[in-house]
């Protein structure tokens, strides 16, 4: 391991086109703003604002603190940005590399936890459609890639491909990993993490797809997506005095092997 490159300071990702209107409204703001206020001078979702407005704390390009209130009830955060020249130095791949190992070392099943957290987070970070109303699969993989755009992986415009005779599945091509060194070196735990991200972008736009697998390092700085669209056949249950069919295996990111290091 490069122990050099591990502790150089990070120069930060370029910011998503979101993200980089959410940091000009708070560096043109008077006073620091609330998360419903960015969401609703953005036109973002709530969760989308704070989850924006986080990253920029967490990026050091933003602060937040408690909002006094006049009435009771519980406080809001309150957002500026940071003048760059004071912000300090930021080294998140070694804290991304010391995370991504304890939770491959550490927990019994590494990958399956990462799916989960995944999941978790890329539901939050997903408005959710009015109730009874769901994208066609079109529009959810659509929605999926400018998930992704935000987040920085550079996807492909969305490709059907053939997904059994009763249906045609999806590929996204993603042209950036944000996090490639420490994937290279933790495919198990950061690519499972971003299987499960789309699992729950998807499972809370109640699309009517789904991310079955990921090919991490499909080729030289690109990583495939396969995504599962409607109208794939259901598994019969069995009946009396049939034997049960065996469960389908557990949706995991394909292990493939990352550049020569």
């Amino acid at each position: 391991m490069d122990v050099k490159a591990l502790l150089a300071p990070d120069a930060g990702p370029p910011l998503g086109q979101r993200r980089a209107d959410v940091l000009d409204l708070l560096r043109t703001a008077r006073s620091p703003v609330s998360v419903r206020d960015v969401a609703g001078r953005t036109g973002l979702h709530p969760n989308t604002a704070r989850f924006h407005l986080d990253a920029l704390v967490d990026a050091g390009l933003a602060t937040r603190a408690v909002r006094p209130r006049d009435a009771p009830g519980r406080p809001s955060m309150a957002y500026r940005a940071v003048d760059s020249t004071v912000a300090g130095r930021r080294e998140y791949r070694l804290l991304a590399e010391m995370l991504a190992s304890l939770v491959a070392g550490v927990l019994p099943e590494p990958g399956e936890a990462a799916v989960e957290a995944g999941r978790e987070w890329g539901r939050y970070i997903t408005e959710r459609p009015a109730p009874f109303q769901r994208p066609d699969a079109c529009g959810a993989v659509a929605g999926l890639a400018a998930t992704l755009q935000e987040l920085g992986f550079a996807p492909e415009a969305p490709q059907t491909v053939p997904d059994g005779p009763d249906g045609a599945g999806y590929e996204l091509r993603l042209r950036q990993c944000p996090f490639r060194e420490v994937a290279e070196a933790h495919q198990e735990v950061v690519c499972q993490l971003h299987l499960g991200l789309m699992q729950g972008a998807l499972d809370q736009m109640r699309a009517p797809v789904t991310a079955d697998r990921l090919q991490p390092f499909a080729e030289t700085g690109l990583c495939v997506a396969h995504l599962a669209g409607p109208g794939r056949p259901a598994r019969p249950e069995p009946t009396a005095g049939q034997p049960a069919q065996a469960a389908p295996p557990r949706l995991t990111a394909q292990r493939r092997p990352g550049p020569a290091r």
